[in-house]
């Protein structure tokens, strides 16, 4: 059992193994994705992989929509090498239910999948001729939160970023410029309106988006590189919808990998690419998902409400990432990331076993998260955090790790608690020092940055882009230090990163003492968990 086009010409094994395959013919697709293109996908991860794509499946095998998705990678090359190119572009989705049941399918929905830079001169042209058809109603995007950011702390362009702008759309190299570079080739087109969709898991995500582009053509405008046409063109016929995506989607694990092998399933390689990217031609993933989209498309759209996706007014999406972003999954999310690694812990739902941090998500997500929760109505806050606490993260199928979701937390902090403790501080009839649980959290970020477990053994921090200047603020600070770290007021004051300045708003001193009772010794983290939560 190959995966393989070539290998799924004999379906009579794989059927034999309770594996679904497509029932569409995928070279007429191809070929109608060919002549008329309507959607590009940018983000060639395991999420689009189990979700947008399995969502254009389910058109597809209605026979709702004709074409499938193209696919570009503008960041970690060596997916599209080994991964989609050895696949003919095909996924093997391994759904991990709570009560034990498997599902796997194959998904076919990818019409062709290339490297997205102007340095793969072939495949850069493929784009640029895509971007001027017509038919292209939306090209979405997976590119993670920090994909959005131009700017550093200061406020100055990140240099690669400024690069790109002094060096135009031709040698572009950052995402964003990548991306605004194929939009003004389809404005000198004149191929008309365009969508660009974040499927991003962060707070404001079309916002941002627009945010970024517009940026950057109105550099490359300021420098004579594009006219002020395109500047216009970018503010009135693109759109950039808002949406809240939610799928868990966590590395390929060993153990789906072996009950695959043992099905006759043979491409079962873990990949860990040169930018670290965690895949396989499998990807596995919880059942429950949610897709909400502002329905704000400038030149039509695919017929994905006929899929289980939630098109609605920009308002409601904001309710319902909020909902989710900064209450009722991803707080909930980090604090088990940040703690988990601190403990020793490798699986989410195994600390969802350990009753300290079982009880520090219930209390920032029902105590701390609830009383300024925003009800988006489409879907119930009380259902979706009950759903999330005793449903998908103690799902003991569901291999995913706080070290994946410690990922780029300076970049999440903001949105995922500085939100709540704004809405305390705009709400006369709320104390924003009854905040117990967020500072600690706040906390234990601190002592995460110190490297150091628990049990004061060495870990490594996963990746961020913030990482090594946060790190440095506790470069001087020991086990056994009692304080009073004067040097850490700049990072509690660093709004950026906390959302709010913790110094200003009065927070700074309870998240001190809890650092301070985190660093007594070994232990002492769990300590100071059994004593607060």
């Amino acid at each position: 059992m190959k995966l393989t086009d070539a290998g799924l010409t004999d379906r009579t094994p794989w059927q034999g193994a309770g594996y679904t395959l497509p029932s569409f013919d995928r070279n007429a697709m191809i070929e109608e994705t060919k002549k008329n293109p309507q959607w590009v996908h940018f983000g060639a991860g395991n999420i689009f992989r189990v979700f947008p794509a399995a969502l254009q499946q389910r058109l597809l095998e209605k026979g709702i929509a004709k074409s499938g998705i193209v696919v570009g990678e503008g960041f970690d090359y060596d997916i599209i090498d080994t991964v989609f190119a050895k696949h003919d572009n095909l996924t093997l989705m391994v759904t991990l239910n709570s009560d034990g049941s498997i599902a796997k399918e194959v998904i076919a929905s990818i019409a062709n999948a290339h490297k997205c830079d102007p340095s793969f001169s072939d495949e850069w042209a493929f784009f640029k001729e895509l971007f001027t058809k017509p038919s292209l109603q939306m090209a979405s995007m997976t590119i993670t939160e920090k994909g959005y950011s131009l700017h550093a702390g200061d406020g100055s362009f990140f240099p690669a970023v400024a690069k790109d702008i002094e060096a135009g759309p031709e040698k572009s190299s950052v995402f964003i410029a990548k991306l605004t570079a194929l939009v003004h080739e389809r404005y000198r087109a004149q191929a008309g309106p365009l969508a660009l969709v974040s499927m991003d898991n962060c707070s404001h995500n079309g916002e941002k988006l627009a945010f970024a582009v517009q940026t950057i053509g109105e550099a490359w405008q300021s420098r004579g590189f594009v006219d002020e046409g395109f500047v216009t063109y970018l503010k009135e016929q693109v759109s950039y919808p808002w949406s809240m995506i939610d799928k868990i989607t966590p590395r390929p694990d060993e153990a789906v990998k072996k009950m695959l092998e043992s099905d006759g399933f043979e491409d079962t390689a873990l990949i860990i690419t040169d930018k670290h990217t965690y895949t396989a031609p499998f990807v596995n993933a919880e059942a429950p998902q949610y897709l909400v989209i502002e329905d704000s498309f400038a030149n039509g759209r695919p017929a994905l409400e006929k899929a289980g996706v939630y098109f609605t007014d920009r308002e409601t999406v904001n309710k319902v990432e909020r909902m989710k972003v900064t209450t009722c999954l991803n707080p909930l999310h980090t604090a088990l990331a940040i703690f988990g690694c601190l403990l020793g812990h490798t699986l989410i739902s195994e600390e969802m076993q350990d009753p300290q941090l079982k009880r520090l998500v219930e209390r920032i997500g029902y105590d701390e998260g609830m009383p300024v929760v925003v009800d988006p109505k489409i879907l119930d806050p009380k259902a979706f955090i009950e759903e999330v606490l005793t449903v998908r993260f103690p799902n003991p199928f569901m291999p995913d790790a706080p070290q994946r979701i410690a990922t780029d937390t300076s970049q999440k902090l903001a949105i995922r608690f500085g939100e709540t403790i704004k809405a305390y501080l705009a709400d006369p009839e709320l104390d924003v020092s009854t905040l117990k649980m967020i500072p600690l959290v706040h906390a234990g970020w601190l002592r995460y940055l110190m490297a150091l477990d628990d049990n004061l053994d060495p870990f490594t921090p996963s990746p961020d882009p913030r990482l090594a200047e946060a790190q440095a603020y506790l470069k001087s600070i020991k086990i056994g230090d009692t304080g009073p770290f004067d040097g850490l007021q700049g990072l509690l004051k660093d709004a950026s990163i906390w959302g709010v300045d913790l110094v200003e708003i009065g927070m700074a001193p309870i998240v001190l003492s809890y650092f301070t009772s985190m660093i007594a010794g070994k232990g002492a983290v769990r300590s100071t968990l059994k004593a607060h939560v």
